[in-house]
């Protein structure tokens, strides 16, 4: 039997949570109720509980402490936490430190018992409490999942493969038997109405990271879930990057309540985005269709509907839209932006590309008969343009060559066009930076050797043409380099090296001033004398007195 530990600052909270679960039915017991951080970590440390159910924000310790200290403490133990809280960043965090699942206040039973099952059926696995009956079941209810997810992969997924995988079901050419998909694929489909959808589910750029988008896709699936799986004759889930993607299958007459349960659903992301905050959510709506066979069309309405929340906005439904790709041709304003980046890039004038990437942005915003795909083909061209100049002006590396496999990696979790043209900027901004201080660290190379060797060889007559020889620069574009970068000519800059020697044997030896002469590269001790004096401002002598 799992032990419970429920920690909120609200005693009535506590005691819902306790009154809403018949917790002795589902396996657990709660041991432990604390009202404050500090209160609660003390009982975790005392009872070694295996679940810790936590508000987010507490006195004491807040939900996050509390939860990273509970982890140090018993790195195993599951964790809900629960949140009212409208910043996301403290579930990120809560997420980072392993926590299992978040309820948003009020709290709903329902959610709270099948999340309270989640959890112990993973625990059970995990400590290995499953009897054999229980280990087969899960076992076969995973290659179940895999084959069902397969075909739903195939159909919605791959357009070329979907006619071909059908037309193998539908050997007698006297339309698609639905039993032998169900058969064959482990499906419950049955003769009524199909129909696809899509909810995006886009970050700010800079809260964008795995965990978190795995942790809200997961929470996507389930609200889906929740909602459609009792109104279907079945139904299935994919998740591909950051698009949460379902099928259903219902009766025809049924079509209204669908579609009123469809945005109930969607209320509820709204909800979980006022919670959260930095997070948008677009529900996209295939068609409905009564041919299996029209999955595929269906699902590329669905797709069509997401790509225009470029357009459209997120945080919104978008149902039923057709886009008919390569219908624009967009190659003058890539010539536009071919043209204006060239000479910047050029001389490495990083305000002038940027500008130039911000305009085209502006200009898109307001060209005529545009949609989403057209948006990111804009996009993406003008990034292999960016990197097309730079490979013509040689200033491409290895740190610079796989911009664009990046930029379309995450170009997908933008929402906006705002969002793509950022994370474009963001990417040439990276590498012109990179570029610039790869080229300081060439000019200044040999500089830097220069002043190594005047170290190294000072106390011999040494010249400009012989340093500069040995960097293999000319004399007067060395000498125009090296004052540039020290501040100072290369005489000035001997001669400091030269008397900074000078100080030093001064103070610690015994060698007498000519000698020292002799040893920091002068041949005449007059000469030496009264540029010591001049620099220092005393003779060598009164030096040594009140310094060695």
């Amino acid at each position: 039997m799992m032990r419970v530990v429920i920690a909120d600052d609200e005693e009535k909270v506590c005691q819902l949570i306790c009154n809403l679960v018949d917790w002795a039915a589902i396996e657990m017991e709660v041991v432990g109720i604390g009202h404050n951080g500090i209160e609660a970590f003390e009982l975790v440390k005392k009872l070694q509980p295996d679940l810790l159910i936590t508000d987010i924000r507490m006195p004491g310790y807040d939900g996050l402490e509390l939860i990273r200290l509970v982890k140090e403490e018993m790195a195993d133990i599951d964790i809900i936490i629960i949140s009212g809280y409208r910043h996301f960043e403290y579930a990120q965090k809560a997420i980072r430190y392993g926590v299992g699942d978040y309820l948003l206040k009020p709290i709903k039973k329902e959610e709270l018992i099948a999340t309270l099952n989640d959890i112990k059926e993973k625990y059970k696995f995990r400590k290995e409490q499953l009897s054999t009956e229980e280990r087969l079941k899960l076992r076969l209810k995973s290659d179940i999942e895999k084959i069902r997810s397969n075909l739903f992969a195939e159909i919605l997924f791959r357009s070329n493969k979907t006619s071909e995988l059908l037309s193998q079901i539908d050997r007698k050419k006297k339309g698609i038997n639905l039993q032998e998909i169900n058969d064959k694929y482990y499906y419950h489909f049955k003769k009524g109405c199909f129909q696809t959808g899509i909810v995006k589910i886009d970050l700010e750029i800079k809260d964008e990271n795995k965990e978190s988008r795995e942790f809200l896709e997961d929470k996507t699936a389930q609200i889906i879930t929740k909602h459609l799986k009792e109104k279907c004759f079945d139904m299935e889930i994919s998740i591909n990057d950051s698009a949460v993607c379902f099928i259903l299958n219902y009766d025809s007459t049924d079509s209204k309540s669908i579609r009123k349960t469809i945005r109930m659903l969607f209320d509820e992301l709204m909800v979980q985005k006022s919670a959260l905050g930095n997070i948008d959510f677009t529900l996209g709506v295939g068609f409905e269709t009564d041919d299996i066979s029209q999955i595929h069309a269906s699902y590329k309405s669905a797709k069509d509907a997401i790509v225009q929340r470029l357009f459209l906005g997120t945080n919104r439904i978008i149902e039923q839209v057709k886009i008919e790709k390569d219908h624009w041709d967009h190659n003058y304003l890539l010539s536009d932006l071919n043209k204006k980046i060239s000479s910047a890039i050029e001389i490495l004038d990083k305000e002038k590309v940027v500008g130039a990437i911000i305009q085209l942005k502006e200009t898109v915003k307001t060209e005529p008969n545009m949609n989403g795909y057209d948006i990111i083909k804009v996009a993406q061209e003008s990034c292999n343009i960016y990197l097309m100049l730079l490979r013509n002006y040689h200033f491409i590396d290895q740190s610079t060559e796989n911009i664009y496999e990046k930029f379309c990696a995450r170009i997908h979790f933008c929402g906006s066009i705002e969002d793509i043209f950022s994370l474009l900027i963001h990417y040439v901004q990276q590498s012109l930076d990179h570029i610039l201080e790869e080229k300081k660290q060439a000019d200044t190379r040999p500089i830097r050797i220069a002043k190594q060797y005047i170290k190294e060889n000072y106390m011999k007559p040494i010249s400009l043409e012989e340093v500069s020889d040995y960097v293999g620069f000319n004399a007067s574009y060395f000498s125009t380099v090296f004052k540039k970068e020290t501040g100072i000519n290369f005489l000035e800059y001997l001669s400091e090296v030269r008397m900074n020697q000078a100080k030093e044997l001064l103070k610690s030896t015994k060698l007498n001033v000519s000698e020292i002469c002799e040893k920091v590269g002068y041949n005449d001790v007059k000469h030496f004398t009264k540029y010591f004096k001049k620099i220092v401002g005393i003779k060598p002598n009164e030096y040594r007195k009140l310094y060695s």
